[in-house]
C-alpha cells in the first residue's frame, strides 16, 4: 500500500473516542491469523494490530494527534496470548497517562483509526508521524 496522505488519516482521528473506549479491555487478547501479508497479529476480536518503527523497545513514541489516528492497544489487566502467540512475547508499557499499552517482543501494539472492520489493514507500511507503520508477524518481526 502507498502512503495514505497525513490529512486523511488525521480526518479519520475523530473517530478515536469511540475506537478506544472499544478497543479497552480488562485482558485483552492477541492471537495470530492469516492474511494477506502472512500471519500477523490480530486483537481477539479480529483487528489488526500494528507496530511503529519509531518507538523505541517497550515505549511508546506515539501521544496526542498521534495517539488519535493510531489508538494504542490498551487493556487493565496482562494480555493473553490467543492460537498462534507466544504469551513470553506479550507484555504491556505504561504510557504517560498510566494506561496499559499491550506489547509484543517489546514493541508497543497499536490500531488504525480508519480499520473500521475485523480483517481489514488499510496503513501496512505507511510513514506518518516520523516513522512507518507496519504489521508485526507472530514472530515479533515486522512486516516490510
Amino acid at each position: 500500500m502507498r502512503s495514505t496522505p497525513l490529512l486523511a488519516c488525521v480526518a479519520l482521528a475523530v473517530l478515536t473516542a469511540v475506537v478506544s473506549a472499544t478497543q479497552a479491555a480488562t485482558g485483552g487478547t492477541v492471537i495470530a491469523h492469516r492474511s494477506a501479508f502472512g500471519e500477523i497479529l490480530f486483537d481477539g476480536r479480529g483487528y489488526v494490530l500494528y507496530a511503529f518503527t519509531r518507538d523505541q523497545r517497550g515505549r511508546s513514541a506515539c501521544r496526542g494527534v498521534c495517539a488519535r489516528a493510531w489508538p494504542p492497544y490498551l487493556v487493565n489487566a496482562r494480555p493473553r496470548a490467543g492460537a498462534g502467540v507466544a504469551g513470553r512475547r506479550l507484555g504491556t508499557t505504561k504510557r504517560p497517562d498510566g494506561s496499559l499499552q499491550v506489547t509484543y517482543a517489546g514493541r508497543p501494539l497499536y490500531y488504525y483509526v480508519g480499520d473500521r472492520k475485523p480483517g481489514e489493514i488499510l496503513c501496512q507500511n505507511v510513514t506518518e508521524f516520523g516513522g512507518v507503520w507496519r504489521v508485526v508477524r507472530s514472530s515479533g518481526r515486522l512486516v516490510g
